[in-house]
């Protein structure tokens, strides 16, 4: 035997700490655990300090929670969660206008995106308009014939309807134009955005987005109608200052409007922590009381009897919503959340309901053509970093959804690209973790089809 061999032969093996003392489970795997000694650690002082059960504690030290912290994630609320609104740019000029807008009983546009965030924020800043005693219009754009963000065409519709300030809400980050022609027309503009900023920014009185590069909020994963709330709250603060709120006239609850906040949250699959899992929390609870008649008649079509959970907003309301902004009305989602009709507001809700199942046929026979379009371009050897698929009768406003199915199935970068007559098309991407399609220059290889 060689001296090497004699080291090796002395050194003892690695002791391995079998989880529950499972070496072996019923598919032949060791269960072992995950937290380190000092995770261990942490999740001990989590049982001594607050009394949680040992596998409770244990999952929130994995999940790296802290033991003062412990009781706060299990139960999260807005008031301590809750930043200074201040604290995000752009603030303090949104909200003195939004009150002025407010006291004068100016009329104020609304400008949405066509998914469920857009709609909800859209929603959101109208139902407290309209509690303040104003009418504000609301514009969706048609995802065909509009495309995403603020137009001029809309934009010189609703200053002939007389809206003397716009209010952007999940849009409008980028749309220079359309922003410069309201000014033109002597409308002032608020966004309130989360989309990525570029260092150029509209022509606005004030750009409220935590992802502009000048913002320090450290508030970039809250979505929209997250942001709508954060300055419903300011305006609300500022118009009591003003003593705009009084006996006659009380303010709103704002917590009621959290079951529209926690929809969009959840559907806009923004990470859950922080603000983000309070407004879910407390947006469940509302959601019960079932007192909004459109969400209520979204979970009756839905077939939602028992109180809603997190995934139910995921995978049955929010999908319904986004029906409308993909094949139908882009303003049915909106016209639901609002409505204070019981009947007109289980009609939209059923229209909802047939325009997503039709959405959802739509969508089964694309994939099937995409998988079958991107497999043959792959080929056998799996070739290719990026997978693009484009064909001809493919409806646009499901082509988000097939480029999602094909990065889940191909692991990587997918685009799909409804064409039309001529050769122009509108197309959709997805990205894997690692590569930002938003940001230039991020992708540079040769795509497989």
């Amino acid at each position: 035997m060689t001296s090497a061999n004699m080291n090796l032969a002395v050194i003892p093996p690695a002791s391995v700490r079998h989880f529950l003392g499972v070496e072996r489970s019923a598919t032949g795997r060791a269960w072992r655990d995950r937290l380190d000694e000092r995770a261990s650690a942490r999740a001990l002082a989590i049982v001594q300090r607050h009394g949680l059960p040992e596998l409770l504690a244990r999952v929130l030290a994995g999940r790296g929670v802290e033991v003062e912290d412990a009781v706060a994630f299990l139960d999260p609320t807005v008031r301590a969660l809750m930043p200074d609104p201040d604290t995000l740019a752009g603030m303090p000029a949104a909200v003195a206008r939004l009150a002025d807008a407010v006291e004068r009983s100016e009329t104020v546009a609304i400008f949405g995106d066509y998914d469920v965030d857009g709609a909800t924020s859209a929603a959101t800043l109208a139902r407290f308009l309209r509690h303040a005693g104003l009418a504000p219009l609301i514009h969706i754009p048609d995802r065909l014939f509009e495309g995403y963000g603020p137009n001029v065409e809309a934009v010189r519709s609703l200053a002939e309807r007389g809206a003397t300030l716009l209010v952007t809400v999940d849009c409008g980050t980028t749309s220079y134009e359309a922003l410069a022609e309201a000014g033109r027309l002597g409308m002032q503009t608020v966004v309130i955005d989360h989309h990525l900023a570029d260092e150029k920014l509209p022509e606005a009185l004030a750009v409220i987005n935590p992802n502009r590069q000048d913002d320090l909020s450290q508030l970039g994963h809250l979505a929209a109608v997250g942001l709508v709330f954060v300055t419903l709250v300011a305006v609300n603060r500022e118009l009591r200052k003003r003593g705009f709120w009084t006996t006659e006239r009380p303010a709103p609850d704002l917590l009621g409007l959290l079951d529209l906040v926690a929809l969009g949250t959840v559907a806009d699959v923004v990470p859950l922590k922080g603000l983000n899992r309070a407004f879910v929390a407390k947006g469940l609870l509302a959601m019960r009381r079932r007192e909004n008649l459109g969400l209520t008649a979204l979970m009756d079509v839905a077939r939602l009897s028992g109180p809603p959970e997190p995934w139910h907003l995921g995978f049955l309301l929010g999908p319904r919503i986004n029906a409308g902004g993909r094949i139908g009305r882009a303003t049915l989602g909106v016209d639901l959340l609002l409505h204070q009709d019981e009947v007109e507001a289980a009609r939209l809700a059923a229209e909802l309901d047939r325009l997503n199942r039709e959405r959802q046929a739509i969508e089964i026979a694309t994939v099937a053509q995409a998988e079958a379009e991107a497999m043959a371009a792959l080929g056998l050897e799996d070739k290719g970093a990026v997978v693009v698929v484009a064909a001809e009768g493919w409806h646009p406003g499901v082509v988000g959804l097939v480029a999602a199915r094909l990065k889940e199935k191909f692991g990587r970068p997918a685009f799909a690209i409804a064409l039309e007559p001529g050769g122009l098309g509108t197309g959709s991407g997805r990205s894997i973790a690692g590569v930002d399609l938003g940001r230039r220059g991020s992708l540079t290889c040769n795509p497989a089809s």
